[in-house]
């Protein structure tokens, strides 16, 4: 067994499913390459009474594939796997459901029967009966089964809501638990760098951040005997890179109309403060429309668009944000790129692209790290919401502000330095035309206060007590409670 860094939280509820004596169905969902499966597989460590990867369809225009056939033969063989004796594939997914509980019931009564379904939505692509079949072997022979414990996973998250979660057939209310895994955070990040012997300062743990988003599947590729610049390099920059083609297989695996997705995407990474609906309908060309909408929700659903309203802003006009590190980092520096040095990477460590790439990034860090920061700045018992702010006549914009219950608006400034922030009289000035614009435009009653996000904290000069309190990276690397 593997040791699987983090999700405590996750392996505490797949104990108390595994114990509670009663039919489990449990739905497990989250970007690609998060490490569901990894943390299913290694979880159970082959306590499975049944396991099954559903095909992935990448091969589903090629001449003369059938992908539900070939599905359902991948599905009989895994049968075959775990002691089914069929001479036969089964005609449809009724008939393999049935060929699953035949192969349940000869196990023993008294045993927890673990059925692990992974990659389920690539098994419903194209066959219009498998969720019904699915249904029928739940609520037929599944729910009254005491001591099954069924699991399906699926990075597809649109997928999964609509049909399982939020079904509203067959399948509506059936879910007893769901499970939606993110990425690593930072304190998780750390564990598995000391878990992979790599060794790594915090400053540049949060520039890894930056990049990979504390997805797993790609952080397995730093090399220890490297430095953070030299993977980054060989990752992405060189011509044979593990991850130089994965934007486009990762978008691929995962829609089916992938270069609408992808087209979208590229849209919200040019516009770093997000688009409404509206907006990315006019700059991409996509029909305004409820297909829109879906493929917006998808692409919130599976952690890399969140959705937002500014401050102060009607709840109608929804602004869309790309926050997944991976697609930012790729798409600013290698989508369309192709004559990008190898070396790239560590030869312009010091350039103003980067400087002010690294500056954009720690933000998105910080947006990902939010409870963290609450803590922190002490106030994380406090009922508060969290949204940017835009002034009506673009003349100021707060990133990240918090609206206290205890009539406290906490204005969030977010620096990355390679040393103490210094606070200068042009930057403090900045700041006063910020509050001052933003305290007449809301007519904001409550207090104000500004708070600082830096990496090695703040240099206190007589620029420098405008802010209320300042916070250093470590508080992000605080452990969840």
């Amino acid at each position: 067994m593997q040791q699987i860094i983090g999700r405590q939280k996750e392996r505490e509820e797949l104990v108390r499913l595994y114990h509670s004596g009663r039919p489990e169905f449990v739905v497990v969902y989250g970007r690609r390459r998060v490490g569901k499966t990894f943390l299913i597989r290694e979880h159970f460590e082959g306590r499975f009474a049944f396991y099954h990867t559903g095909l992935s369809p990448a091969e589903k225009d090629t001449e003369g594939f059938d992908l539900k056939r070939e599905q359902l033969r991948s599905f009989c063989t895994s049968l075959q796997q775990y002691g089914g004796e069929w001479d036969t594939y089964p005609a449809d997914w009724f008939d393999a459901f049935d060929c699953l509980k035949d192969l349940l019931e000869m196990q023993s009564p008294s045993e927890r029967l673990v059925v692990f379904i992974d990659e389920l939505p690539w098994m419903g692509l194209e066959s219009p009966g498998f969720v019904t079949a699915l249904e029928h072997f739940w609520n037929n022979w599944g729910a009254a089964c005491a001591n099954l414990m069924l699991i399906v996973c699926g990075s597809a998250a649109s997928w999964m809501s609509d049909n399982i979660l939020n079904s509203t057939g067959g399948l509506y209310g059936r879910a007893t638990f769901d499970i939606h895994l993110e990425p690593f955070s930072l304190w998780e990040c750390e564990r598995f760098f000391q878990s992979r012997n790599i060794s790594m300062d915090r400053y540049d743990q949060i520039q890894s951040y930056m990049v990979f988003g504390g997805i797993p599947y790609y952080l397995n590729y730093l090399q220890p005997n490297r430095s953070l610049a030299q993977n980054i390099d060989s990752l992405f920059f060189s011509k044979t890179g593990k991850l130089r083609k994965e934007f486009s297989k990762l978008y691929k695996s995962l829609f089916s109309d992938s270069d609408k997705y992808m087209q979208i995407v590229r849209t919200l990474a040019a516009k770093r403060d997000g688009l409404t609906r509206k907006e990315i309908a006019e700059k991409t060309g996509i029909a305004y429309n409820g297909r829109l909408t879906k493929m917006l929700k998808t692409l919130v659903l599976s952690d890399f668009v969140v959705s937002y309203i500014y401050y102060g802003g009607s709840a109608k006009e929804v602004y869309y944000k790309l926050v997944d590190s991976f697609s930012l980092f790729y798409l600013e520096f290698i989508d369309n790129q192709p004559n990008v040095r190898e070396n790239f990477w560590t030869t312009n460590l010091r350039t103003p692209q980067l400087n002010t790439w690294r500056g954009l990034a720690f933000e998105d860090v910080c947006m990902t790290h939010i409870r963290q920061i609450k803590k922190a700045l002490g106030f994380s018992a406090v009922e508060s919401t969290s949204s940017p702010w835009r002034s009506k006549e673009g003349k100021a914009q707060i990133d990240l502000l918090f609206d206290r219950a205890d009539r406290v608006v906490c204005v969030c400034e977010m620096k990355f330095s390679s040393s103490e922030f210094s606070v200068d009289k042009e930057y403090d000035a900045e700041l006063r035309r910020k509050v001052d614009r933003f305290a007449e435009e809301t007519r904001c009653r409550k207090s104000i206060q500004l708070a600082l996000v830096t990496t090695y904290g703040l240099t206190r000069n007589s620029y420098s007590g405008q802010f209320h309190s300042a916070i250093t990276m470590d508080a992000l690397f605080e452990k969840e409670a």
